[in-house]
């Protein structure tokens, strides 16, 4: 339904492309003002695909003001908790209110778990998983302080119920995230906010490496049958957009009775 988050305010992090800019676009379609958050800079040197640029964001923040709605754009690390803090404070000044959170920004990385470095390690952990429950901690008082209710998305990924041989760094920062929706569900019901973690599976975004993916298969074949096809799609990756139309769904009344629920937005692959 055209315009279902009118007058609401969402807040989605690594907004500058890929899922977040997604997000951030669909969002606003629907009537949501935005506070867009990007780190805009290689999260650790050790990372091997390119990073978001300032272009990249400015690109979301234009996207978003063509369909009519205000935002406030930052360049921050979700690792970095006074920035955070600030982000959400001026967000709140400037709009009044903060009803949504997509907690969407995260790094990926390859190497079998013993062969993994500190920085790796390090690296994925600390944004993915630390980084988002940094995220966590600085918007939930401000959305339990507006009185709305609300919802959360939290982003985790396949990996987060599954094994994937490979990357268990990311893996394990998925499966936390899993853990962190569902004791969030609890412990904000009472405010009437919402918390659901979405699964995606095989998203076309600067993120995936496919040729280092496929070096990984080549070395350790074993690993291969982890990575199944999706049924509706076997022969591709799915849209950035498609994750969207869950994230937006979620944040909407329309799934008003969901709250501490993992969805699969995987085309059917974790049914093998």
């Amino acid at each position: 339904m055209a315009g279902s988050l009118q007058g609401r305010v969402a807040f989605v992090t690594g907004a500058a492309r890929g899922q977040g800019r997604s997000h951030a676009v669909r969002l606003a379609a629907e009537g949501a003002d935005i506070i867009a958050l990007d780190i805009c800079a290689p999260a650790s040197p050790g990372l091997t695909y390119p990073a978001a640029t300032p272009e990249d964001l400015a690109e979301t923040v234009r996207l978003v003001q063509a369909e009519g709605r205000k935002v406030l754009a930052r360049e921050a690390d979700i690792r970095d908790d006074a920035a955070l803090r600030q982000l959400v404070a001026d967000g709140v000044e400037q709009f009044g209110r903060l009803d949504v959170l997509v907690a969407n920004a995260g790094v990926l990385g390859w190497g079998r778990v013993w062969e993994l470095t500190d920085e790796e390690w390090d690296t994925v952990i600390g944004v993915n998983l630390t980084g988002t429950w940094r995220t966590l901690r600085a918007t939930i008082p401000a959305m339990i302080e507006a009185g709305n209710g609300g919802s959360i998305v939290v982003v985790s990924s396949a990996a987060g119920v599954k094994a994937t041989p490979g990357n268990g760094h990311y893996s394990a920062s998925k499966f936390g995230l899993t853990a962190l929706t569902n004791t969030l569900a609890i412990e904000v019901g009472e405010y009437g906010i919402r918390v659901n973690s979405i699964h995606p599976y095989s998203v076309d975004t600067p993120m995936i490496e496919p040729e280092a993916m496929m070096q990984l298969f080549a070395k350790h074949p074993g690993f291969l049958p982890s990575y199944p096809p999706m049924p509706l799609q076997p022969k591709g990756f799915m849209t950035a957009d498609e994750v969207s139309d869950v994230v937006v769904w979620l944040a909407g009344d329309g799934a008003g009775t969901l709250s501490g629920t993992q969805i699969n937005v995987d085309k059917g692959a974790l049914k093998y």
